[in-house]
């Protein structure tokens, strides 16, 4: 393994970032919402398909709705272990770096906004964890990734006699039925869409003019920081 990484003449010390279980937590999750969404947006909005067949015989809508609800499953549990690896990961990996409650982190959030949007230079070495935008963002999908869930397992309660999505009967009766929970899930899954668009093209952004190795740390976990940088920020 290299010690240092030399790019554009700069000297970069290498970190380890991110754990295998938050890697393994992002990965799964990115392919379920893809599996929830495609599948989601085919029960919602089903196409007309016609065979020659027995109608009894074309189960492929009973198929999507089966991957729809395994994935639903896989979503769940996965976020479940985020919860809790918010409590005993790394530094990197806790949950008060995803909760603004200090003025730094509010002040933070603007330095990079002032990055994304007016497209500034950045001057601060690049934080080696979430930046506070992307930190505070992600807190966000935690609570829409709840509600989802919650909209979700209502809905399957009615049509399920688990025990499990049982435990969620009571979620249509208090957002004012199943016909506006299925409106919340459906609206709540192009937050997903419009997430994932602004997500990639960030990280790919931020790999750009930070070049630390943002795109490829959530695959080996490793990060790049720039050594004159810390040294001079600590002065």
């Amino acid at each position: 393994m290299y010690k240092y990484a030399r790019i554009e003449k700069t000297l970069m010390h290498p970190k380890y970032v991110w754990q295998l279980p938050v890697r393994f937590y992002h990965w799964i999750n990115a392919l379920v919402v893809v599996i929830l969404g495609v599948t989601g947006f085919i029960i919602g909005n089903p196409p007309g398909i016609t065979t020659v067949s027995e109608a009894s015989l074309g189960y492929w809508f009973g198929t999507v709705r089966f991957i729809h609800f395994v994935a639903a499953y896989v979503f769940f549990f996965n976020f479940l272990f985020r919860l809790y690896w918010g409590f005993v990961g790394n530094k990197f990996a806790k949950w008060k770096n995803f909760i603004p409650y200090t003025k730094a982190h509010w002040v933070d959030m603007w330095d990079v906004l002032k990055v994304d949007i007016f497209q500034v230079e950045c001057s601060k070495n690049p934080n080696l964890g979430h930046n506070a935008l992307a930190s505070f963002t992600y807190f966000l999908t935690f609570i829409v990734f709840l509600l989802q869930t919650l909209t979700g397992f209502g809905i399957y309660a009615a049509m399920s006699p688990s025990w499990f999505p049982q435990l969620f009967a009571w979620i249509p009766s208090v957002l004012g039925g199943d016909i506006a929970t299925r409106q919340i899930h459906h609206i709540l899954m192009w937050f997903f869409v419009l997430f994932a668009i602004v997500h990639v093209y960030l990280v790919f952004y931020h790999d750009y003019i930070e070049k630390n190795g943002v795109t490829s740390s959530m695959i080996g976990g490793w990060k790049f920081q720039d050594k004159d940088k810390v040294e001079r920020e600590k002065d």
